[in-house]
């Protein structure tokens, strides 16, 4: 067995500072022995790494510092170290330090052996270790491995990159420059490039500033692209030539068109098109000739810039020089001649280049047919669609999926189902696009059970479902309220082979936000950013909402300024659920406060988030300050809706304020805005609730003048305040005129005339119309609970209580008000233990007991002289949360006084805490 000695330089190299001098030197004597042994194991030819090794005293006091130094030991023999690096890692699961990697890719590189070397730094960058790790680990082993060339540096930098980690690249890259460390420039090249890609442009430009300021590495033609295109990108033109003219003063600039492509696209970008142009035009005198690239890129600049007589001239330049257009180039010509209203012109275009073969006439049919269908040319579109067979062109499976799309997207789902059906019966390939389309179509809908269908025939034809089939479906469960559903949805993706994506997990975030299951959001929420599903603006703006929805700002706050944090963009779906919540827990200057930030952020809030603020202030009476708030909003160029004006008017009339309602209701008028029906009705509702008759009726005739029709809740409210008025025979005029308009009276109709008859005693009619309402399907609690109250009020309790046993049959459920009116009668008639068995009927049946329930079960308790029956109600009025109030207080006062003029004792009670 061969025997080897340590090299002192290593032990000096990569022994680690002990915490004394003689400590130090006997843990350097016991790794010396114990590196000794692991060497003749490696070299050993009888025994077999996995059996030395597997060895308890070896395998116990085998540390990442002893493979350490072994490998430095041993570096000269590249591949036996790699051999026995991955013999530890796979068989034994050694877990090397990074200084162990970097020990090794000196090796390999010195050996020329690249790859190994290359795929070595993969394998590190993939671990969790961090960028200042790996650097001082691979500076440390520059020096103990006397490395003489910076490789190692030059391929964990492009590890990093091609792990695309360019941002841990940069680190490295700074960090090296800071020891001294500079990579060479196919490095500086690739890492400048993966800056762009992942448009960070702003630091591939001080990458590259860097590097002229601090190295002597000169840029090549890559980097000069790259930087032109950051440049370009960041909207600095001026310094993109600069770099142009500094290219060209090199060796190489001449010979470099693309270079001068991207310039011509930053140019066109920017609308600086006729400045792309010559340099378009002087490239010949560089020695170069505009290609495909060139000349697309121009032609698109100038579409876009509205050129299209220039565009058409390129092209036809273009294709005289045998250059083929791209399908975006010639797409875009056809939009714009589309938009002029040159159709003709767009058809001779495609079959000119048609004839040229340069591409089918029929991908410019499409492209054609889909312009028309996005600019809501439907007509268009659908002529052009038979024009086609005429032309001898046989629509294909993309001219069907357009169509299709088109139709779905506008509700005619039938019509696209016949398309489609059309489509498989001809033969053409059916991709996943149309059935997208038509799933999307039929949830929208709320036709889920075609849209399931639709899902299992997509998987019977071999189609794997996309991530937008399971959102359309998920969304559509849960706009019906079947979140079960949605969730096993959700649940069956991965299994399928498809992605959750944001905008999945997003639906059904949103579907358990509405329905107020915030914890469950929450938990999808958790588990959407644990599974590297990033959220976007619209996940945050729907948990917001729904945390706002519940009362809890501190956590829509704090999701606020996480999203803030992760550098989201927040818009007015983010600031209107924050100004609600904040105005709906009474916290409206604190919301007015968020209004003025977001201003003074130079962020405009639209005219959703105004109206959320102007009802906060309503909401608390602070009229004055609504409209104040208005005036600064209009002024900061708001454009008021309807829905603003109405909550402002709204909150005037709430509070009386009838002159400047009407003042604002002018001003909206002539302003331009329509009142539409709920403003006026809302206005007619409360000039009639107060009394102001003439004054509803002008507005009811000004509402008609203007085209706004009345709808059913707009007689009703009008009917209402007839009747109350006492003007009965009035509002069954405009009964009559409200059937005459095909308008049909519902169930509230029908209460204000049955409410009028009962207080006026008339319950011969009441009754009556309790049966025409019975006979139409109209009656409901609501209504057998008017009936209920006037037979009450009218001393009849028997006829009372069988309207109570009919109303069950019609499978009506009573609610409190519906006991509380019986029990009243029953309890002032005497008759408390009738009243008791309604009480426990009631609690039996689920329904919780309001305030005036138990004060009227308390009073018939006094009234018997039942104070211990009536205390004990009032003690389980505090066991549920339900508030006393001063009638509560004044009944148990009465009757205990009256107990104590007989001379009976007093019961203690009030909690157990005092007696009265």
């Amino acid at each position: 067995m061969r025997h080897f000695r340590l090299n002192p330089l290593v032990r000096i190299s990569v022994n680690r500072p002990l915490s004394s001098s003689s400590s130090s030197s006997s843990s350097s004597e016991m790794d010396e022995g114990f590196v000794k042994i692991l060497l003749d194991i490696v070299f050993s030819k009888h025994q077999s790494w996995l059996t030395a090794l597997s060895s308890p005293v070896i395998s116990s006091r085998l540390q990442q510092r002893h493979v350490e130094l072994l490998l430095l030991h041993i570096s000269d023999q590249p591949r036996l170290t790699l051999r026995f690096f991955n013999f530890l890692g796979l068989h034994l699961r050694f877990p090397h330090s990074p200084l162990s990697f970097f020990i090794l890719v000196h090796s390999l590189l010195r050996s020329g052996l690249h790859w190994p070397a290359s795929s070595l730094l993969q394998s590190l960058v993939s671990r969790p270790t961090s960028p200042a790790e790996a650097f001082y680990s691979l500076s440390f082993s520059f020096h103990a491995c006397a490395a003489s060339s910076s490789s190692a540096l030059d391929f964990l930098i492009q590890a990093y990159i091609q792990a695309r980690n360019v941002l841990d690249a940069l680190a490295i890259l700074r960090l090296s420059m800071s020891a001294g460390m500079v990579p060479e420039v196919r490095t500086f090249s690739d890492l400048i490039i993966g800056l762009v890609k992942i448009r960070r442009f702003d630091r591939a430009v001080q990458v590259f500033d860097d590097m002229k300021m601090k190295t002597r590495v000169l840029p090549d033609v890559f980097i000069y692209t790259a930087v032109v295109k950051s440049f370009c990108e960041m909207n600095n033109l001026d310094r993109a030539w600069d770099l142009i003219f500094q290219m060209e003063s090199r060796e190489f600039g001449a010979s470099s068109l693309t270079t001068y492509n991207v310039l011509i696209h930053g140019l066109c970008k920017n609308q600086r098109v006729m400045e792309a142009l010559q340099v378009k035009n002087s490239l010949p005198e560089k020695g170069l000739l505009a290609n495909e690239v060139t000349y697309c890129t121009m032609i698109i600049g100038l579409c876009k810039a509205r050129e299209l007589c220039m565009a058409l001239e390129l092209l036809k330049e273009m294709t005289g020089l045998g250059l083929v257009p791209t399908d975006a180039a010639i797409s875009l010509v056809v939009d714009e001649l589309r938009k002029d209203g040159k159709i003709q012109e767009a058809f001779d275009l495609v079959e000119m280049l048609g004839k040229m073969g340069i591409f089918t006439n029929l991908f410019s049919y499409n492209a054609l047919i889909n312009s028309l269908c996005k600019s809501q040319k439907f007509e268009e579109a659908e002529s052009l669609f038979i024009a086609m067979r005429g032309k001898g062109l046989l629509p294909n499976d993309v001219t069907y999926t357009i169509l299709i799309d088109s139709l779905c997207k506008r509700g005619k789902l039938e019509n696209a189902h016949i398309l489609f059906d059309k489509m498989k019966q001809e033969g053409l390939q059916v991709s996943l696009y149309p059935y997208s389309s038509l799933i999307n179509g039929y949830c929208r809908a709320g036709n889920l059970i075609t849209a399931e269908t639709l899902l299992q025939e997509t998987m019977n034809h071999g189609l794997v479902p996309n991530a937008f089939i399971y959102t359309s479906l998920i969304s559509g469960y849960c706009r019906e309220g079947n979140l079960k559903a949605a969730l096993k949805l959700h649940c069956q993706m991965p299994g399928r082979g498809v992605a959750w994506n944001t905008h999945s997990f997003t639906a059904l975030i949103s579907g358990f936000c509405r329905a107020n299951d915030m914890e469950e959001a929450t938990t999808l929420f958790d588990e959407m950013v644990q599974g590297n599903v990033m959220p976007n603006e619209v996940t945050y703006n729907v948990m917001i909402e729904g945390y706002c929805m519940r009362g809890d700002t501190v956590r829509a706050f704090n999701l606020y300024d996480e999203m803030l944090a992760k550098g989201l963009v927040p818009d007015n779906y983010t600031y209107r659920p924050l100004i609600s919540g904040l105005c709906r827990t009474g916290r409206t200057s604190e919301a007015m406060q968020l209004a003025d930030d977001i201003c003074n952020e130079n962020k405009r809030l639209n005219n959703i988030s105004c109206s959320a603020l102007f009802y906060g202030f309503c909401r608390e009476g602070r009229i004055a300050e609504a409209y104040l708030v208005w005036k600064q909003m209009v002024e900061r160029g708001v454009q008021m809706d309807v829905v603003c004006y109405s909550v402002l008017i709204h909150g005037f009339l709430k509070h009386h304020e009838f002159f400047c309602s009407y003042m604002l209701l002018k001003e909206m008028v002539d302003g331009g805005v329509k009142p539409d029906h709920i403003l006026y009705t809302n206005i007619i509702e409360t000039y009639s609730r107060v009394g102001k008759l003439t004054e509803a009726m002008g507005f009811w005739n000004r509402m008609v003048c203007q085209g706004c029709a009345p709808n059913t809740v707009t007689y009703t409210v009008l009917i209402d305040g007839l009747c109350k008025a006492g003007f009965s025979w009035k509002a069954k005029l405009l009964c009559k005129e409200m059937l005459g308009n095909g308008i049909f009276p519902n169930y509230f109709t029908f209460g204000c005339f049955l409410d009028h008859l009962v207080s006026e005693g008339n319950m011969e009619e009441a009754v009556n119309l309790h049966v025409v309402m019975l006979r139409e399907k109209l009656a409901n609690t609501s209504t057998y609970n008017i009936l209920l109250k006037g037979l009450c009020k009218e001393g009849m309790i028997q006829d009372a209580t069988n309207l109570f046993v009919e109303m069950r049959n019609y499978n009506l459920l009573p609610d409190c008000i519906s006991y509380s009116t019986l029990i009243y009668e029953n309890n002032r008639k005497g008759n408390l233990e009738e009243a008791f068995k309604l009480w426990h009927e009631m609690l039996s049946g689920g329904i919780k007991p309001d305030t005036l329930a138990y004060n009227f079960m308390i009073y018939g308790c006094a009234l018997k002289g039942e104070m211990q029956k009536a205390f004990a109600l009032y003690d389980d009025m505090i066991r549920t949360s339900t508030k006393p109030n001063s009638a509560t207080f004044c009944t148990l006062i009465h009757g205990t006084s009256v107990m104590a003029a007989r001379g009976k004792s007093l019961p203690c009670s009030l909690g157990d805490n005092s007696c009265i």
